[in-house]
């Protein structure tokens, strides 16, 4: 534990600072501090001596040098219980800091500017401020350091119930918050210095280091399962993403809740006009557009009515009464995400209490670069699958060519067929998916499944797979079903064999050259 008798004050963010200085300041705490912020002391009556005149040395370089001296540094890294090191400091006049209150430049916001200079993100970067909070908390015995000004209250507090003493607990705290910040406001340096000179987004540009820097925001009630212990995490300090949802209504999400709903925002962000996807177990259970989103939601439900139930269902509109009322009426329901609800949808839907009502600005979020694993012993990365497909990169080549409605249905399907867990297989009528296969382990077993599924509704449809098909049975299989045109990765062994049974069971055919597995 130590005394607080001297303190060091440098922050760009001046939150809390008055108060916790005039605290300090009754306890008999000695303050030095640096240009702005000492201004604002002295404003504010509270005694407080420059950095340059308590090293004797001036700012210099428009204030990049102000606080790397040795009376600083000095001051903070001698061992208190080390002779020699008290012996050096005496002959070199440097006297001991006992607490450091640092923040640093604001890179982070600085560089969330749309068009940020390089100039200005690199006028951001800190280097007195870590310097002096690394210093600090490797010295965390002796210095209390804090970097966090949501911690000025309760540090105050400490320091008045114990006549200005912090425990050791209390100094070990301080110092884990710095590394943990540091190491977040490096990563944020290193990763838009990476993007900023990258050339491409080849392969051979995939970050030589990757770092995750994330916040935790909540505990969960449990994980996957209800002996598994889980947390939502945000990464960097702005909300974004499933971090910016508003909840107007329904219990707490769960881990599983997260996991869904982020599988419902890929999907329902792919498409322009009013969509509707109902996913369970990271998977859809029906995707459809429409005019209207009620009429969207309504084709999507009824692709798979029976699996839908206690689903998570995904929005790229306004829900209004009309749809409010379609959604009541389906039956239990998990969540609800969607850009907004109007007060009477949202009296209607929070009839259900269980039902999460989740607002998201679905259309304004970002595109994830990276797609990551964590697998034992280390990460695996990939860029994310944001790959699209126009018409006139597919490939016919079946005796058959399909019509502009069935390439529609399969662009259509394309879009979707990406989200799906492979081996994936959709079975489409316009822009409503009819029958889903997923996650099986045989592509003709997901094609069977999606057949099932769709009962009668599979006559007249096109069928998508997410890669190549590696034998005729698939195409044999839909052709009875009464599938009129299939869209496919080709480049198997067994293409001919393929095209030939296509062109036997006359079935259009086309292919894309383009792979989407999802494991």
């Amino acid at each position: 534990m130590i005394k607080i008798k001297r303190a060091l004050i440098s922050v760009s963010d001046k939150t809390g600072l008055v108060e916790f200085a005039k605290g300090l300041h009754k306890l008999g705490v000695e303050m030095i501090s640096t240009g702005g912020t000492a201004q604002l002391l002295r404003t504010n009556a509270i005694p407080v001596k420059e950095v340059s005149d308590y090293t004797g040395f001036p700012e210099m370089l428009d204030g990049r040098v102000k606080t790397l001296h040795p009376k600083i540094h000095g001051g903070l890294l001698a061992v208190r219980d080390n002779p020699e090191h008290m012996k050096q400091l005496e002959a070199h006049g440097i006297g001991l800091i006992d607490m450091v209150i640092v923040n640093l430049y604001p890179f982070e916001k600085a560089i969330e500017k749309k068009n940020v200079s390089l100039e200005e993100a690199i006028e951001n970067i800190d280097i007195g401020g870590p310097s002096m909070l690394r210093s600090a908390a490797k010295n965390y015995k002796s210095v209390a350091v804090i970097c966090n000004p949501a911690r000025y209250e309760e540090i105050l507090k400490e320091l008045q119930n114990n006549t200005g003493i912090l425990s050791d607990k209390v100094l070990v705290n301080l110092a884990i918050e710095v590394f943990e910040r540091t190491s977040e406001y490096d990563g944020a340096i290193n990763s838009f210095l990476n993007n900023r000179f990258k050339a491409d987004n080849s392969f051979a540009n995939l970050p030589k280091e990757f770092r995750l820097g994330f916040n935790k925001i909540q505990d969960l009630r449990y994980g996957e399962n209800p002996h598994q212990l889980a947390a939502f995490y945000s990464e960097g300090k702005k909300k974004e993403g499933l971090a910016a949802i508003k909840q107007l209504h329904g219990k707490e999400l769960s881990y599983n809740n997260f996991l869904d709903l982020q599988a419902a925002v890929d999907i329902i962000r792919e498409f322009d006009s009013p969509a509707a996807v109902i996913i369970k177990h990271n998977n859809p259970t029906g995707v459809a557009s429409d005019k209207t989103l009620d009429g969207a939601y309504k084709k999507a439900f009824d692709c798979d009515s029976l699996s839908a139930f206690g689903g998570i269902v995904g929005l790229n509109r306004p829900v209004d009464a009309k749809c409010a009322q379609t959604i009541f009426k389906s039956g239990f329901m998990e969540c609800i995400v969607a850009p907004s609800f109007d007060k009477e949808a949202v009296t209607i839907l929070s009839e259900k209490k269980n039902l999460r009502l989740l607002e998201l600005d679905i259309h304004g979020l970002m595109d994830e670069k990276y797609d990551f694993k964590k697998v034992a012993g280390g990460l695996l990365l990939q860029d994310k699958d944001n790959r699209d497909l126009k018409v006139d990169e597919v490939k016919v080549v079946s005796t058959i060519k399909p019509t502009k409605s069935q390439m529609d249905a399969m662009l259509f399907g394309w879009k979707l067929i990406k989200h799906v867990k492979s081996n994936a297989i959709v079975l489409v009528k316009g822009t409503q998916t009819i029958g889903i296969g997923a996650g099986q382990t045989s592509r003709v077993d997901s094609a069977l499944h999606a057949i099932r599924k769709a009962g009668t509704k599979a006559k007249g449809s096109v069928l998508i797979s997410d890669a190549f098909l590696p034998k005729e049975d698939t195409v044999t299989f839909a052709a009875k079903a009464g599938v009129k045109a299939i869209i496919q990765t080709g480049g198997s062994i067994m293409d001919e064999q393929v095209i030939k049974e296509a062109n036997k069971r006359k079935v259009a055919m086309v292919t894309t050259g383009v792979r989407h597995f999802k494991h």
